[in-house]
């Protein structure tokens, strides 16, 4: 809420003032200040802007930052350096070991286009530790090739990128990133709904099917399975269909008991939604739907009824989604 994060944002500037007192933070009420409002173009509620050397012009956006914590790494990663240079493997150690998630980059040199790109996508993840390295003991000890990304998750390698020679997509890898902040499946409930939406991956699959069913576990690998290969690119969520606070998802998505279990994909910018040809939820099905998906390919879903037996016996014709198409036009 609101009040939340500005208790939290108090609570970065007290702290900051101590550390940073060039750093200031201010907040304001744009219910009645409609210029200011106009020129940042403020559109939702609460928004936070970061403006650099007194301009006003272009400031930067902080999304998704909700703790003290969080705001103050990620202003000090905007004002300093956004990664720690690391030299040995115990440095390495104390930061993979520190928190549950760290990342850390291994290069053959420290000035080239892919160590840039690393550390402007540390500015953009504040909520995790980021540290690099051209040491050769250091990638000899972990067995890493030079010019690679790796997340580590408490303490073990998750995840390894290769890093191209050459500018990589910051946002394809700040999504891939942040990804690993939730589980490879994340279940549907009051707490995780606003994790899901903070990682900014717009591509969300959801599969509806009750977790007591006896098939349940044998889908749920499948599913995570599939998950695995999507990772940054499309989010995989899990609805309970017993869970009775679930019902307004199951409404939107027009999925009934009879339907379960169901697959759908819906693109957060668009609001398209799309339905799984497949009937059997197998890793192959999910793997074939989300290509044909990313592909541009799957058609998209159009929530309609049946058609009424008797639609055309009257002069007023009944149409629903499925014969408004080939009626009208």
């Amino acid at each position: 809420s609101s009040q939340n994060l500005s208790e939290e944002f108090a609570e970065a500037a007290r702290q900051l003032k101590k550390e940073a007192p060039r750093i200031q933070f201010g907040k304001m009420d744009v219910t009645h200040q409609h210029d200011l409002r106009k020129e940042f173009n403020i559109q939702a509620f609460p928004t936070v802007k970061f403006f650099v050397n007194g301009s006003r012009e272009d400031p930067t956006d902080c999304k998704g930052v909700r703790k003290a914590s969080t705001f103050i790494t990620w202003v000090k990663r905007r004002t300093g350096p956004s990664t720690v240079l690391i030299n040995s493997t115990d440095q390495a150690e104390a930061i993979i070991k520190a928190d549950d998630l760290a990342v850390i980059g291994f290069f053959r040199e420290l000035h080239n286009d892919s160590v840039e790109v690393f550390c402007e996508t540390a500015r953009d993840v504040p909520e995790m530790p980021f540290g690099m390295t051209a040491s050769e003991d250091v990638c000899a000890n972990y067995g890493i090739q030079r010019n690679s990304l790796v997340v580590f998750k408490k303490g073990k390698p998750v995840h390894n990128e290769v890093l191209e020679d050459g500018r990589q997509n910051k946002l394809g890898l700040t999504r891939l990133i942040k990804t690993f902040t939730l589980d490879l499946v994340t279940e549907y409930n009051i707490e995780t709904s606003v994790k899901i939406f903070d990682v900014p991956v717009e591509n969300h699959i959801l599969l509806f099917t009750p977790t007591n069913s006896e098939t349940f576990n044998e889908i749920y690998e499948n599913y995570k399975s599939a998950a695995a290969e999507f990772r940054g690119k499309i989010l995989f969520v899990l609805v309970d269909t017993n869970e009775a606070r679930n019902g307004r998802i199951f409404e939107y998505f027009r999925v009934r008991d009879i339907d379960v279990p169901a697959v759908r994909i819906l693109n957060l910018t668009s609001d398209a939604k799309y339905k799984m040809p497949a009937d059997e939820v197998t890793v192959e099905s999910l793997k074939a739907f989300c290509q044909s998906y990313l592909s541009g390919k799957a058609k998209q879903h159009l929530s309609s009824e049946e058609i009424p037996e008797d639609w055309d016996k009257m002069p007023v014709k009944v149409l629903v989604g499925k014969n408004f198409n080939s009626i009208i036009f």
